[in-house]
């Protein structure tokens, strides 16, 4: 059964330049296209309904909001940690990203706002939350999902890992 357009459930190869504010921020160039699988979950959710109908070889330019990218920015999503929590070998200094695990031990991405004195505030907003993204995508390939693509619910890019 060959898939002639996006939908749900089906494994698209993308080539993509993401901009923000007029700059490149990320982009497929010069790597291989990017494969995810529709429907789960996979790509921000925003790009992903606009790209759904879209057939081989068409390219789009779609305008994805906050909400439906990295979320709006939260003024709340900081927290003052001492010094003295970090590992000593660790060079603590502003701009610095790190992977934080909260009290359920979920992995949460952080990065260092500021340092004052012994304290270090940590800023938990994704870099792009609260802007606005500009996609240009362009549909490379369409395939079935292998059935342990399925199960899993993302693609198996042939053994190596981006």
């Amino acid at each position: 059964m060959s898939k002639d357009s996006v939908q749900t459930g089906v494994v698209v190869a993308m080539e993509y330049t993401l901009k923000i504010d007029g700059e490149v921020i990320d982009s497929s160039q010069g790597q291989d296209p990017l494969e995810f699988l529709t429907g789960h979950g996979n790509i921000i959710s925003g790009l992903e309904r606009e790209m759904i109908g879209m057939k081989v070889g068409e390219s789009k330019d779609v305008v994805v909001v906050p909400a439906d990218g990295y979320g709006e920015y939260d003024e709340e999503a900081y927290l003052d940690v001492p010094s003295q929590q970090f590992p000593k070998d660790m060079k603590v200094e502003e701009g610095l990203e790190l992977t934080v695990r909260d009290d359920s031990g979920q992995a949460r991405y952080a990065r260092i706002e500021s340092v004052e004195g012994e304290t270090v505030r940590l800023n938990f907003n994704h870099p792009l939350a609260g802007d606005e993204l500009h996609f240009n995508v362009k549909v490379v390939s369409l395939r079935e999902p292998t059935s342990e693509e399925l199960e899993h619910g993302h693609v198996h890019q042939g053994g190596h890992h981006h």
